[in-house]
């Protein structure tokens, strides 16, 4: 006999789980119990907030590609952890929130911080659902985590009443990690896809996702490169083939760049690989018109709830990332009048890194292409949100064993607690999270959970005073009338300091070199505060200039 906090942390071993995030309650006194009894096994990682917690969870599944598990209290330690499911659901990565609830004799009353997750979390996640009966735990712990990594993965949420986690039983735990094969293409639809092409006149390869195996992504990339495709990512996705390969012409993101942009207008054929086709990814929907594209698109997704969702394709087929890929190459490179267009791509993706000088005491563009030169290759870089994002998503490339841990859903805070969780999987890599001032602010105090679980990154904190995005919008759209956007910040070093981390404030360029050597060497993590100019607003356009901008347009005539 076990009661039902055993049984969950006996069945999610079984599964294959190794660590879990969380901030303990009252709810979940079993579950904490029965994990006192498994360390080695599986780690509860302690945090300091729920969206920190939840944020490590996301990060976990966009990493590995395993559930990132999350355990809260009910109320407000579930509502805490919100940001991190939308995360988790825009990222497509498999995460499971593990959810307090009151005892079921309660429910419906508006007992004690009772919530109803499946109103509260079911636009929200792919799968919510409560557990009423112990036995039952084993069988529905099982469709979550299937739920969670399969089709298009995304998060689950599992409501666990008290009482239920008290009961006795003697039901089995799972014993055994599942193995889910992915859909294999069929292969009438695959040929059809060959040929059509082999028939393009410009076509692109546009992919996503965090399913990729190493040997998944390694055939796409032969394939690509035999048949000198250009090859662009979804937002935030470009980690996961090599930057330096010749076919790869950047990311479709925010701020998409012209030359992408003009890649895919042009394309008379766009094979969209596990993509979901977000709004920064096409944007705005406007690189290909809804519904119907004017470019043929090739649609391959593992979940039929992806195809045609959006768009409706020349072709539609169901298959995994890998298995497609795999498959692809088999069939051998195609061959046509592309390759100079390709080679545009390319040229006009490598000129991207060109930058002028920055108006800044510290220049992120120095600092950018001396990270590049330094980080070992495989390392693992994270960020939040906010104009400083640029830097690492922009002005950055990733080779095969580099990694970028960065929110499709442009949550700030990400992060920190990304970085932390990649230090738990990885802790033998180098893991350097960028944030700005006010994304730092948003879960710096999980520096803390970080110097507990030793799994201390090092942090960069471009301070530049101001909330970046929105003063660029601002500017852009109300010059001049400041509003909202300027901030006063603590000590960041003397803050990173108290956590135990080692601190130093870098006001010029030059010493940024020194300072990163010295980061890299701490054995307790490290905190850089870089002193960067409101007027570097972004790489190539001043916040003056952006100001400026915004004055011509009001003065303009209707």
């Amino acid at each position: 006999m076990r009661n039902g906090g055993q049984l969950l942390v006996e069945s999610l071993i079984g599964l294959g789980a190794r660590k879990a995030f969380g901030v303990p309650g009252e709810s979940y006194l079993a579950v904490l119990d029965a994990l006192h009894d498994t360390r080695g096994q599986l780690d509860y990682v302690l945090c300091r907030h729920e969206g920190g917690a939840a944020f490590m969870a996301a990060a976990w599944g966009k990493l590995t590609g395993e559930p990132g598990l999350c355990m809260v209290t009910r109320g407000p330690g579930a509502t805490n952890a919100a940001i991190g499911v939308h995360t988790a659901m825009q990222d497509s990565v498999p995460m499971i929130l593990l959810v307090g609830q009151v005892a079921t004799h309660m429910k419906g009353r508006e007992a004690f911080q009772e919530l109803d997750y499946r109103a509260v979390f079911g636009s929200m996640a792919k799968w919510v659902t409560e557990i009423d009966e112990v036995e039952r735990l084993p069988e529905l712990i099982s469709r979550a985590w299937t739920t969670a990594v399969s089709g298009r993965p995304g998060p689950v949420v599992i409501a666990l009443p008290e009482d239920m986690l008290t009961a006795q039983t003697d039901a089995a735990p799972l014993t055994a990690p599942l193995r889910i094969a992915e859909p294999a293409p069929d292969a009438a639809a695959l040929a059809d896809l060959h040929a059509a092409l082999a028939a393009a006149q410009r076509p692109v390869i546009l992919y996503g996702g965090c399913t990729w195996t190493p040997e998944g992504a390694g055939a796409l990339q032969r394939f690509a490169g035999a048949s000198d495709i250009p090859v662009v990512s979804v937002f935030r996705y470009q980690d996961q083939v090599d930057n330096d390969a010749p076919v790869f012409c950047g990311e479709a993101g925010v701020g998409m760049v012209p030359w992408v942009r003009r890649l895919l207008e042009e394309a008379d054929v766009i094979l969209a690989i596990n993509a979901r086709f977000g709004e920064n990814s096409t944007g705005g929907y406007t690189v290909m018109q809804v519904p119907a594209p004017r470019q043929k698109l090739l649609h391959v997704h593992a979940s039929t709830e992806e195809l045609g969702k959006i768009y409706r394709p020349a072709l539609a087929l169901q298959a995994g990332p890998n298995a497609f890929a795999t498959a692809l190459e088999a069939l051998g490179p195609v061959s046509g009048p592309w390759g100079g267009w390709r080679a545009e791509g390319r040229a006009a993706y490598e000129a991207g890194f060109d930058l002028p000088d920055q108006p800044s005491p510290v220049d992120m563009g120095r600092v950018c292409a001396l990270l590049e030169r330094r980080l070992p290759e495989d390392a693992i870089v994270t960020n939040g949100a906010g104009n400083f994002a640029i830097w690492p998503n922009k002005q950055m490339r990733y080779g095969p064993k580099a990694r970028l841990l960065a929110p499709q859903s442009g949550a700030m805070g990400y992060g920190i607690p990304a970085a932390i969780a990649a230090k738990v999987a990885h802790p033998e890599r180098c893991v350097v999270c960028f944030a700005g001032d006010g994304d730092f602010q948003m879960t710096g105090q999980e520096l803390a959970s970080a110097a507990q679980a030793g799994a201390q990154p090092i942090v960069l904190v471009l301070n530049n005073g101001i909330y970046g995005t929105i003063r660029a919008h601002q500017e852009r759209h109300y010059p001049g009338r400041v509003s909202g956007t300027e901030m006063v910040s603590p000590d960041f070093v003397a803050l990173a300091k108290a956590y135990g981390f080692h601190a130093e404030r870098v006001e010029r360029t030059e010493g940024f070199e020194a300072a990163f050597e010295r980061a890299m060497e701490a054995p307790g993590g490290a905190l850089l505060e870089l002193v960067v100019s409101a007027e570097a607003l972004t790489p190539r356009q001043s916040l003056s200039q952006i100001r400026a901008q915004g004055e011509a347009a009001q003065r303009a005539p209707e």
